[in-house]
């Protein structure tokens, strides 16, 4: 092995090491929350402290325990149906609405559009809580309070998405519209027929922020939902872990049934999420 490759090796060996210690940082509480959820109560404490805390109950009977009492205390897959329903709900309205808007800004010349667009960017700087209030008073003069649209509508724009889709289109030659505005179709047809199919890397990054954004959220559902049975799991989750008596092997369960859907969705979505947030800063496709 000539000193270069051994330089090469080296390298690589140091940065498998730092990688793999850096993983293990950001893992270890997901592993720490899972194993407890298949401990008994009593088991958890005993072990914290310990390298036993990163192990399952040994007995394989007990893993199943606190997920069985905790749907027995509390109507768990009601509020999962929920976030699910949002979720779904803000990923559609966020592809549409963004998408549109984007398609507006690239390909539609009108008198403002330059100042628009760059309001628009400007806004990305504002923390979306400075707003809060505002968007709660909207909501409220529309009547829209404690109904699923309050959770829904205020979160399908969003400046970030808008500037994705836009960079997308622009990568989209004019001659393509020209073509097909020559075969008689209008703007809106041109968009759903044309524009939107060829922003797929676009669509998969929008709608899977987006969703995961909805099943994150708790201020805004807390803020304009009174209903209970109308609670995402986020908002569900504080007055389970304030329910007493409070078992913290139910609590790591809950919290493991509401992490395991983000999960899968990035595994799953992982190559469209670096595509499309790569394409988004070059314009390309």
């Amino acid at each position: 092995m000539t000193g270069s490759q051994k330089a090469r090796f080296a390298k690589t060996l140091i940065s498998t090491i730092l990688i793999t210690l850096l993983a293990f940082l950001f893992l270890f509480p997901l592993i720490w929350m899972i194993v407890s959820s298949l401990k008994p109560e009593a088991q958890i404490y005993r072990d914290i402290g310990s390298f036993k805390s990163f192990l399952p109950s040994l007995d394989v009977g007990q893993w199943g325990n606190a997920y069985s009492s905790l749907l027995k205390r509390f109507n768990v897959f009601l509020y999962m149906l929920n976030s699910l329903l949002y979720g779904l709900g803000v990923t559609a309205g966020s592809i549409i609405v963004n998408s549109l808007a984007g398609y507006a800004f690239s390909k539609f010349r009108f008198r403002g559009r330059k100042l628009l667009f760059n309001i628009m960017i400007a806004l990305l700087v504002i923390p979306g809580e400075t707003i809060i209030i505002q968007k709660f008073q909207i909501t409220r003069s529309l009547g829209l309070l404690n109904t699923p649209f309050a959770v829904v509508f205020p979160a399908m724009a969003a400046p970030f998405y808008i500037y994705m889709f836009k960079n997308f289109f622009d990568a989209i030659s004019n001659d393509v519209i020209e073509s097909a505005e020559l075969e008689g179709a209008g703007m809106f047809r041109i968009y759903w027929r044309i524009m939107l199919p060829m922003a797929k890397p676009a669509i998969a990054t929008v709608g899977t922020l987006s969703f995961i954004g909805s099943w994150n959220d708790y201020i805004w559902p807390l803020m304009v939902l009174t209903d209970t049975d109308k609670f995402p799991l986020q908002v569900a989750i504080t007055n389970i872990n304030n329910t007493q008596p409070v078992y913290m092997n139910q609590v790591m369960a809950i919290l493991t049934l509401s992490t395991i859907p983000l999960i899968l969705i990035y595994v799953f979505f992982q190559k469209y999420l670096v595509q499309g947030i790569g394409a988004s800063g070059t314009g390309e496709k």
